[in-house]
């Protein structure tokens, strides 16, 4: 898999790049936001994931993501040393599929880089016979991946979606965290965990609708179908 390092330490580009390699990555490492972007043009050879740290000489790594975004709908791994909810979810919300905190487990980074990367092969692959779920106000169109409340539409990213979509085919049934881990994210990986909360908090406050996905404590989330 080809995959974006952009990373302005050049000492921390090389240890991470020599270890992404041993685990069978063709790294191609970007040194600011500028070079990100170009390496992301339309003509050029696709890239599996993009690891994106914050931290860049010459843009704010939030704004490079949503430009990223607008180019390509390829994964991108945030790398922060924010570790509070508020950044995480900003993130999620310029359209960033997951995020690692500093200092991170490489055991983690190649983790995420496995699920990011096999959830968007698994979406390519697969399609659906439904064409839209209505919840209320809430309309989700499954074939163009796109949902509305009361019309307005509400812009998700590709997991914050394939969350909405799973717990909106049974609403009022309780998933399961692990069957909710495994659904949407491909793995059984129990770090998981806490990236399923921040997405369930992205959502709530996407759909400005916090009631919409209500925890079940100490087993996981279901959907509560709003009044029409």
């Amino acid at each position: 898999m080809r995959l974006l390092l952009v990373e302005d330490d050049n000492h921390v580009a090389a240890a991470l790049s020599a270890v992404l390699a041993r685990h069978g990555f063709d790294v191609t490492h970007a040194r600011s936001g500028e070079e990100a972007l170009q390496a992301l043009v339309p003509e050029s050879d696709g890239f599996g994931v993009v690891l994106l740290d914050l931290g860049l000489p010459d843009q704010d790594g939030y704004e490079v993501c949503g430009k990223i975004r607008k180019r390509t709908s390829t994964p991108v791994i945030m790398v922060t040393a924010r570790s509070d909810v508020r950044s995480r979810i900003h993130g999620l919300n310029l359209g960033a599929d997951d995020y690692v905190v500093k200092p991170y487990d490489t055991g983690e980074l190649l983790a995420r880089i496995h699920a990011v990367s096999r959830r968007s092969v698994h979406e390519e692959a697969t399609g659906s016979t439904e064409t839209q779920v209505l919840l209320g106000p809430v309309r989700i169109e499954l074939p163009t991946r796109q949902v509305s409340v009361n019309g307005t539409p509400v812009q998700l990213t590709r997991k914050e979606f394939d969350l909405l979509a799973l717990l909106a085919q049974r609403p009022g049934v309780v998933f399961r965290r692990e069957q909710i881990i495994s659904e949407v994210w491909r793995t059984s990986w129990e770090g998981t965990g806490r990236t399923l909360e921040v997405h369930v908090a992205s959502l709530r406050s996407k759909l400005r609708m916090p009631a919409l996905i209500e925890t079940v404590r100490g087993v996981g989330y279901r959907l509560v179908a709003p009044a029409a």
